[in-house]
């Protein structure tokens, strides 16, 4: 009931007028930009970042909230029209969904994704009112072994789901913990990596990080590939559900809010398997298995809502652990980080306003974003039609107001092209993006709990590991190390192949996803 009570108090402060105003602007500069083709949630919160440093914390975070929503909306408008996903969690919503615009049942597509947005954003949002103050209670009786046993489980954790060669994904971690380690040593007082720039000793301003990585590299890796970019866009004039769509959704958005929302919760989820679950669950449960793969509505329903309710999971080790486990929730992190505020136990009780204000700004983000894009559909698909090199001659001025504007600095001009090349060349590598920002910007807080660990322990290693809670963790992350392969080895002695339910099509779905430019 203490969740309840706090979230009708953040209702208060989210249902002001001034509040409102910045609820609805959010999700209008989060759907324009996010509907954009190859600008996922996390890449139009990074651009659109230092928007809101000149505003107060609360007010910040709710506009916030608003572009977080927005961003995933237009996501999915992409999937569907453009067969484009601006991230990996949409790129379920893409296999049936662009199917369905093809066949000419695009409006039916963007309202089931709409409405199931809606109602998975809703309870999952619901559910961490109700979880955040549980988690806390138990979050502040860990020690500086168990925080730092969770981080490592957040690092392991990303770079064995996200693409498919975790060679890659620790290489991007390596690249983040590294950039995240300039500046000066915090125990010793020492500059790290700066080469004798004075700029450096006070470490790269995430800003910087997140909008060249995310921003400037896409905005290049385009640009080198534009002679493959005539983009094939479906026609579509509104969106809109019949009776038998509404049938044949419902129980598709319940079955995904559920299965969604726990791997976000969970500090070392993400929407990518539990989208792939929910697919994988709609195409045996349905009682037309054979429109999938020809645009079946069940297979948008289903994952958009699960992506959406992983969404709102996600928040919950974020504000409660200051632990983020996507791409989205790490930009969140560092947008936190550029108010002074670090999430983590202590949040709730010392940020209650800005905390449940933001809490209910999701419900009423999310509702605004109902009202706003079911009629505004055509207008959304219309930008859509925006050459790509205005467009990302676009992103790249915007991108460089931005970073200056972080700090009124031109060294940070030249530190967001650095840092945009390094973006581009990890594509061109394959090497996923995500593991890099979270090392930068998760990287120096798991210094400080492992030097607090071992300070305690007169430099024993056992310090790292001598409670219960980070001995379990210990062993989770040495199943996501080496339960996979030993997964693989076993169906290999009996013979089996692919089916098209497993995790080769997941590693599959991730590789489309990087082919696009997520």
């Amino acid at each position: 009931m203490d969740g309840i009570n706090s979230l009708i108090e953040g209702f208060a402060t989210a249902l002001t007028p001034i509040n409102l105003l910045y609820a609805f602007l959010g999700v209008l500069l989060g759907t324009a930009i996010g509907v954009l083709p190859g600008i996922g949630p996390a890449m139009t919160i990074a651009l659109l970042l230092p928007l809101t440093y000149t505003l107060e914390p609360t007010q910040a975070f709710i506009m916030f909230a608003g572009i977080y929503y927005g961003g995933m909306y237009g996501g999915s408008t992409t999937s569907i029209l453009l067969n484009t996903p601006g991230e990996s969690a949409s790129v379920i919503t893409a296999i049936e969904g662009n199917l369905m615009a093809k066949k000419g049942r695009g409006a039916a597509a963007l309202a089931t994704a709409a409405i199931g947005s809606f109602i998975a954003g809703t309870i999952g949002t619901l559910g961490l009112a109700l979880l955040a103050p549980v988690i806390v209670e138990l979050a502040v009786q860990m020690g500086a072994p168990d925080y730092f046993a969770v981080m490592v489980l957040a690092f392991v954790a990303v770079t064995t789901v996200l693409g498919s060669s975790k060679i890659r994904g620790f290489a991007s971690l390596g690249i983040g913990l590294l950039i995240g380690t300039i500046g000066i040593d915090p125990t010793a007082g020492q500059q790290r990596l700066t080469l004798g720039v004075p700029e450096l000793a006070d470490g790269i301003d995430v800003v910087v990080v997140a909008v060249g990585l995310f921003a400037v590299g896409e905005a290049l890796w385009v640009a080198a590939h534009l002679r493959r970019s005539s983009l094939d866009i479906v026609h579509v004039d509104g969106a809109r559900m019949t009776r038998d769509d509404w049938r044949r959704s419902w129980k598709p958005w319940l079955r995904g809010t559920a299965i969604g929302f726990p791997f976000g919760a969970i500090p070392a989820g993400g929407a990518e398997i539990p989208t792939f679950l929910s697919y994988a669950a709609e195409k045996k449960l349905t009682k037309n298995p054979e429109e999938f793969g020809k645009g079946a509505i069940e297979g948008v329903a289903g994952p958009e809502a699960t992506n959406n309710a992983s969404a709102a999971g996600g928040l919950v080790p974020l504000l409660t652990l200051g632990i983020p486990t996507t791409a989205t929730a790490a930009v969140m992190l560092g947008a936190f980080q550029g108010y002074g505020i670090q999430p983590g136990p202590r949040l709730l009780d010392t940020q209650p306003e800005l905390v449940w204000g933001l809490i209910a700004s999701l419900f009423i983000g999310n509702a605004i974003l109902l009202g706003l894009n079911l009629p505004l559909a055509t207008v959304w698909a219309r930008l859509l039609r925006i050459p790509r090199p205005y467009l990302y001659a676009g992103i790249l001025f915007f991108a460089s107001i931005g970073a200056y504007a972080a700090n009124n600095s031109t060294f940070d001009l030249w530190l967001l092209l650095i840092i945009g090349a390094l973006g581009f060349f990890m594509r061109r590598y394959g090497l996923p993006i995500v593991p890099a920002i979270i090392g930068i910007i998760l990287g120096p807080v798991a210094e400080e709990q492992m030097r607090r660990a071992l300070q305690i322990s007169d430099g024993e290693l056992s310090g790292l590991y001598n409670t219960a809670f980070s001995q379990i963790v210990y062993v989770i992350i040495a199943l996501l190390l080496v339960g996979p392969p030993i997964v693989r080895l076993v169906r290999s002695r009996r013979g089996g192949k692919g089916t098209g339910s497993g995790p080769d099509t997941l590693a599959g779905a991730h590789a489309h996803a990087n082919a696009e430019g997520v």
